[in-house]
């Protein structure tokens, strides 16, 4: 599968953004996702997966309760909805594919085996 996302920028303190990812290729509910972020120097971190439905969701500590992951199955295309932005938000953030329909809370980044290219979030303060 094919991974494309979009939707970062630039945003102040207290707003918000919508990230998409679009799939394309094989069957795009053979696939849990989810979205990474990445500063510079530092690992890779997770910040919430969806399940190949769409009903079943998780999130890292850091971003619950202002962001929100969820699909389109007809569209092939997972959303991260981000509220509340904070500067320590600021990163480069990845969607992420992995071919299950069982287990979809895998955290590290090494349980996935496709990758969008990033697009860049930036919080001003």
């Amino acid at each position: 599968v094919q991974l494309q996302a979009s939707g970062g920028g630039l945003v102040q303190t207290g707003g918000s953004l919508r990230l998409s990812c679009a799939a394309s290729g094989r069957t795009f509910t053979s696939y849990a996702m989810a979205w990474f972020r990445q500063v510079p120097g530092k690992e890779r971190e997770f910040v919430a997966a969806i399940n190949w439905s769409g009903g079943s969701t998780y999130y890292a500590d850091s971003v619950k309760g202002r962001f929100t992951i969820s699909r389109d199955n007809a569209k092939n295309t997972v959303y991260l909805q981000m509220n509340s932005l904070k500067p320590e938000d600021t990163a480069v953030y990845y969607c992420a594919a992995r071919s299950t329909r069982g287990v979809y809370t895998t955290t590290s980044a090494s349980g996935y085996n496709y990758w969008g290219q990033g697009t860049h979030v930036t919080v001003s303060s």
